[in-house]
C-alpha cells in the first residue's frame, strides 16, 4: 500500500469510495485482539502525512510512509500536517496532530474555546458545506458496503441552525482532591479525564447555556449544594416551562431548593437512580415540550429529539412517506412519547405505539388522541400482537433493532416500513436482514447533529413477497459481517453529552 499523490480535496467519488472501504477493512483489523496482532513501535519522528478522506467517527484519514493507514483527529480532507504517533498495529496507527503544513481549503477555525482539548465535537474545524458532503457519502458507502444497496441520495438536508441547536446537555462533574471541582465533556483522546467547560460551548441552546452558567456558580464551593460523591452526570434539558436539572450518581439530595432559587430558568431538579428510576428533589411536577405543533406531557428523561428546528424536517418527510389514509393500521416502534403515532392518529390511522421506556410510554399514553393506543414493553416482545398493520415504523436505538425483529416484519409484515436510525452502520446491517422481503424504494438523511460525526437517516422500504414466500429466519449479510467493526464502533458509546440520542 503506498501513499497517493496529494490533491486539493478529498478526491473524485470513486477514489472517496475506495478510500472508505480501506477504511472500513482497517477498523475490521482493529478489532483483532491483542493475541493476534504484535504491537508495532511507534516512535516516528513527526512524520507529515496527507489527509485524503474521514472516517466514519470524522478523524482524518492518511498513509504513513509505511503505508500504513492512519487516523488523525481534528484534521480536514487536503490538509498536509504534521503527526505524533500515539498507537500502532501493523496495518493502521492512530496519530496526534502537532502542526497544519497545508491547510484544506476545508478547513475553517473552530468557534469553541474547549474545541482542541474536548471529546464532544469532532467537526467544528471543517466547513459547514464539507461536513453535509461528507455524510451523504457516509450513508451512502454504509448501505452499499453492509447492505449492497446503491442509493441515489439528495444533499443531507442541513440543519436551520449551526450551533446553539441542542435542548438537551450532559456534562460529567467529578471533585478532585483537594475540593477542586471540574465539570465539562471528557478529553479527547483521555476518556479517563474532564475537560472544565464554564462557557463558550457551542451546541446548546441559549436558555440551557446560561442555566449551566448559573448552575456552576450556584452549586458552591466543592459543589456542595450538589449530592455527595466524586461522579455525577448533570444533564440539562429545556422545556416549555424553563430547564429542568437531572443529576444521576452520588448519595443525598444535596440542596435543590438553594438552586432553584438562584439559577434563573432552572424550573426543577430531579434525581435519577437506576434502580429506583427519576425522582423529583425540588420544582414543578409536571412539565411539556411542545414540537410540531403538538404539546406533550413529559417525564426528566423521556426522548425527544435534541435538535428542535431541524427535526421539524425529518418528522414532515416522515409523515408524508407513510401514506396513511383514514383506517389504516399503523405500528410506531420505539415510539418514545409517540410524536409520528400521535399525528398519524389525528390524520384517521388506528396507531398502536410501542415503548420500553416506562416514563416516555406514561407520557406518550397520557392524552393521547383517539386512534392511538401504547403497548409498553420490548418491541421484540410485543410487535406480533400490533400487527397486521398497513405500515410500521422502525425508529429503534444505535444499536438497531433485534433480529426478532426482523423475523417478524419479513413473515409477518406491512406493505411498508420507515426506518429512523441514527447509525448508518447499523441501519445498513437490518436492511440487509430484510432485504429478501423489502427493498429500498427511498432514503433522505438529515443532519441533526452539526459539528459531530453524526447524522439521521430515513430509510422506506416496500415488501416484494407475501408472507408465504419467505418465512426464514433472519442472516446478518455477509457484509454486516465483514464490516462489523464499523457497526459496533457506530453502535457504541458516544462523546459524553453529545450523544445522537437512543429512540424517538
Amino acid at each position: 500500500m503506498t501513499s497517493p499523490a496529494p490533491t486539493e480535496g478529498p478526491g473524485t467519488p470513486d477514489q472517496v469510495s475506495e478510500t472508505r472501504a480501506e477504511v472500513a477493512e482497517t477498523h475490521a483489523d482493529a478489532a483483532e485482539t491483542p493475541a493476534q496482532v504484535a504491537e508495532v513501535p511507534t516512535d516516528v519522528a513527526a512524520p507529515t502525512v496527507h489527509i485524503r478522506a474521514l472516517s466514519s467517527e470524522g478523524a482524518g484519514v492518511g498513509n504513513l510512509a509505511d503505508g500504513r493507514v492512519v487516523f488523525v483527529p481534528r484534521t480536514a480532507p487536503g490538509d498536509q500536517v504534521r503527526v505524533t504517533i500515539t498507537e500502532g498495529k501493523p496495518r493502521w496507527a492512530k496519530a496526534r496532530l502537532r502542526e497544519v503544513l497545508v491547510r484544506s481549503s476545508d478547513r475553517v477555525a473552530p468557534a469553541c474555546p474547549h474545541y482542541q482539548e474536548c471529546g464532544g465535537c469532532t467537526l467544528q474545524h471543517v466547513s459547514y458545506a464539507q461536513q453535509l458532503h461528507w455524510k451523504g457519502d457516509t450513508v451512502r458507502e454504509a448501505l452499499k458496503r453492509i447492505s449492497h444497496v446503491d442509493v441515489e441520495l439528495p444533499g443531507v438536508a442541513p440543519s436551520p441552525r449551526e450551533s446553539g441547536y441542542r435542548s438537551r446537555m450532559s456534562f460529567t462533574l467529578m471533585r478532585l482532591p483537594g475540593g477542586r471541582v471540574v465539570a465539562g465533556f471528557h478529553r479527547l483522546g483521555a476518556f479517563h479525564r474532564i475537560v472544565d467547560v464554564d462557557e463558550g460551548c457551542i451546541l446548546p441552546e441559549p436558555a440551557v447555556a446560561s442555566v449551566w452558567t448559573d448552575l456552576r456558580a450556584a452549586w458552591g464551593d466543592g459543589a456542595r449544594r450538589l449530592p455527595s460523591g466524586r461522579k455525577l452526570r448533570l444533564t440539562l434539558r429545556a422545556v416549555d416551562e424553563g430547564v429542568i436539572l437531572v443529576i444521576e450518581g452520588g448519595r443525598g439530595p444535596g440542596r435543590p431548593d438553594v438552586l432553584l432559587r438562584e439559577v434563573q430558568g432552572l424550573v426543577a431538579v430531579w434525581s435519577d437512580d437506576p434502580e429506583g428510576g427519576a425522582r423529583l428533589l425540588a420544582g414543578r411536577t409536571q412539565v411539556h415540550d411542545t414540537r410540531f405543533g403538538a404539546t406533550v406531557r413529559t417525564g426528566p428523561t423521556s426522548f425527544l429529539q435534541v435538535n428542535r428546528s431541524a427535526s421539524e424536517a425529518l418528522h414532515g418527510w416522515v409523515l408524508q412517506q407513510g401514506k396513511v389514509e383514514p383506517g389504516d393500521g399503523v405500528v410506531d416502534t420505539y415510539c418514545g412519547v409517540g410524536m409520528f403515532g400521535r399525528e398519524l392518529a389525528k390524520r384517521g390511522a388506528k396507531v398502536v405505539g410501542i415503548e420500553r421506556h416506562p416514563e416516555a410510554a406514561k407520557a406518550a399514553s397520557r392524552d393521547a388522541p383517539a386512534g392511538f393506543t401504547v403497548l409498553s414493553g420490548a418491541v421484540e416482545d410485543r410487535i406480533a400482537e400490533a400487527l397486521p398493520a398497513n405500515l410500521v415504523i422502525l425508529n429503534p436505538p444505535r444499536t438497531g433493532i433485534d433480529g426478532t425483529v426482523a423475523d417478524v416484519l419479513r413473515t409477518a409484515g406491512p406493505p411498508r416500513l420507515i426506518y429512523v436510525s441514527c447509525a448508518p452502520a447499523t441501519l445498513a446491517r437490518d436492511i440487509g436482514r430484510l432485504s429478501s422481503a423489502y427493498e429500498v424504494q427511498d432514503v433522505r438523511a438529515f443532519d441533526l447533529f452539526p459539528q459531530t460525526a453524526h447524522v439521521e437517516v430515513v430509510v422506506v422500504l416496500s415488501r416484494t413477497v407475501s408472507e408465504e414466500e419467505d418465512a426464514t429466519p433472519s442472516q446478518d449479510p455477509p457484509t454486516a459481517r465483514s464490516g462489523g467493526e464499523a457497526a459496533e464502533s457506530v453502535a457504541g458509546d458516544f462523546p459524553d453529552g453529545l450523544d445522537s440520542e437512543e429512540s424517538e
